[in-house]
């Protein structure tokens, strides 16, 4: 994880953490997982890496989409760019008991040349109970799948 640092903001202290470049977030979205690598930074990165700390498991339990080669190596991730990768249906994911408490170690290389390395820890139980209605369709779905009518 990002160096933490203290300092006074008015009559508080506070906890600074230095700035990412490159971020890896877990989407939720209509019942969908996806996985995002993104350069939230105003400068290109290089040579970014993604490890996770559990075998993620998707597409209905058929790819290990942790291995794919999006997360060995990206040479170049230009400013603001995101590239996103489908991972699974919620309800898929939760049925077949996939990690919930995930770790993932970012490294890329900064214009300078410099190493650069942060963790970011998720928590995919947050969205286990989260209804959703599917998008062209007049029914609700529940967090295993569970159609109901509207």
């Amino acid at each position: 994880m990002a160096r933490k640092k203290s300092q006074w903001v008015g009559r508080e202290r506070t906890r600074v953490y230095p700035a990412l470049d490159v971020i890896v977030d877990f989407i939720f979205e209509d019942g969908l997982f996806f996985i995002s690598i993104k350069n939230i930074g105003g400068k290109p990165v290089f040579k970014v890496s993604v490890k996770f700390d559990k075998k993620i498991v998707g597409m209905e339990g058929t790819k290990d989409i942790s291995a794919l080669p999006l997360f060995r190596n990206i040479e170049f991730l230009a400013p603001q760019r995101e590239i996103v990768t489908f991972l699974d249906r919620s309800a898929s994911y939760f049925k077949r008991d996939g990690p919930t408490k995930i770790s993932t170690r970012i490294s890329y290389l900064d214009p300078s040349g410099k190493r650069r390395t942060s963790t970011i820890k998720h928590d995919l139980e947050i969205y286990k109970e989260i209804g959703y209605v599917k998008r062209g369709e007049k029914k609700a779905a529940g967090p295993f799948g569970a159609e109901e009518p509207c």
